[in-house]
């Protein structure tokens, strides 16, 4: 991979959180969203570094990608080339330690960046923004100390989560006002999850360590997404394929049977293994979709061989295998989604990253893999008529 490698697409957390509410019908009630909302960031880290922010994303009555600066002005990107090139300074200068400050969110689909001592890396490109890879061993941003939320504001409010599907790296917490006063949170972790965290991984036999990025001075960074690790070369690309294997051989001779939406509980697809290929079909027994026997890989990023497209159909299906796979369930249960949190993770082979993340979260919630909504187990607060936002930067303890 080169150096600035790769345009980024928005990760599948920020793909699901953005298409959730672009595809909600904005009422007479939800138009009175105004075109900006506060977002106050609170400096909890107790690290004495500058800070930088930035709130990138794709301006909804547009389509344009840009930035938006404190007020909350948008700032189309200007047009790259071939050959990346360095993007305008988007970056704004965040509180100190202990401080807040609070900027304006315009009606973005984007992600609010950010970092701690130097600003971050962006550069723009034939195919838009570049943005931080750091499964790449050259990106420029490695050795910075970041992170980012991922949120949605529309005719139908305000959706911003906090999101581990690519790496797990520093802490905070996001939160909403409601028109009542009440703020929802989410994010938060554990006291002492942060370290809690990083030494699960290190305990996990089978290349889970492999995940941890540390700096030269031994501070760890970050801990890649399986999928990256797999990207990365630091993790063994067959990390799941023993359940796979098991998965696919019970349901050579028995019926797993999904029902996708939680509101239509009569539809449901069947699906049995043939070879190399699992088929679903609908009560008619047509064959309505089906997967090949996904790698490691597939499962860990909820894509390839499980990709899930937004449509009625196979996209439901995929994602509910994804989550059932990620959880290891799909041996426990043949009637999935799984939605009790007391049977994830409980197989010696699952996603054991996720596994952590979500122990070491003060809720329980976060987005440990894309598909992590899957029996309302993510991250994401939501509300119709949001008073102000809240992004708070937690400890690293």
């Amino acid at each position: 991979m080169a150096a600035v490698a790769a345009l980024v697409a928005p990760s599948p957390s920020a793909r699901a959180t953005a298409e959730t509410a672009i595809g909600r019908a904005v009422t007479g009630a939800a138009a009175a969203v105004p075109a900006t909302i506060p977002l106050t960031v609170t400096n909890d880290s107790r690290r004495t570094e500058p800070v930088y922010l930035y709130n990138l994303g794709t301006e909804l009555s547009t389509g344009r990608q840009g930035w938006a600066d404190a007020a909350g002005a948008f700032h189309p990107w200007p047009a790259g080339g071939p050959v990346p090139v360095p993007a305008p300074d988007a970056s704004i200068p965040g509180p100190a330690a202990g401080r807040s400050l609070t900027l304006r969110m315009p009606r973005f689909s984007g992600r609010v960046y950010f970092s701690y001592g130097k600003k971050l890396v962006f550069q723009v490109a034939t195919g838009g923004l570049v943005q931080p890879a750091v499964q790449n061993p050259s990106d420029p941003n490695r050795d910075i100390l970041f992170n980012w939320s991922e949120y949605t504001l529309d005719g139908g409010g305000l959706w911003i989560n906090s999101t581990q599907v690519d790496m797990f790296s520093a802490p905070y917490a996001v939160g909403v006002k409601r028109p009542d006063g009440a703020v929802a949170t989410t994010g938060h972790l554990k006291p002492g999850g942060y370290r809690g965290f990083f030494d699960a991984l290190r305990a996990q036999p089978g290349g889970w360590a492999g995940l941890i990025r540390t700096r030269s001075d031994g501070t760890p960074l970050r801990a890649l997404a399986p999928g990256h690790g797999i990207e990365a070369g630091a993790l063994p690309r067959d990390a799941m394929a023993g359940y796979v294997d098991r998965v696919w051989a019970r349901y050579a001779g028995t019926t797993l049977t999904v029902t996708p939406f939680a509101d239509r509980p009569s539809l449901a697809y069947h699906g049995r293994v043939s070879g190399d290929t699992m088929n679903f079909t609908d009560a008619s027994g047509a064959v309505v979709t089906s997967f090949r026997k996904p790698d490691s890989d597939s499962v860990f990023g909820c894509h390839k061989l499980l990709d899930a497209p937004n449509d009625q159909v196979r996209g439901p299906i995929s994602r509910t295998l994804c989550a059932g796979y990620n959880r290891s369930t799909l041996l426990t249960n043949p009637r999935q989604p799984d939605t009790s949190p007391a049977g994830f993770y409980q197989d010696a082979v699952t996603n054991h990253y996720s596994r952590a993340v979500h122990a070491q979260m003060a809720d329980g919630k976060a987005y440990g893999f894309a598909f992590d909504d899957v029996g309302a187990q993510e991250s994401l607060v939501h509300e119709g008529d949001p008073r102000q936002a809240f992004l708070t930067l937690d400890p690293l303890d």
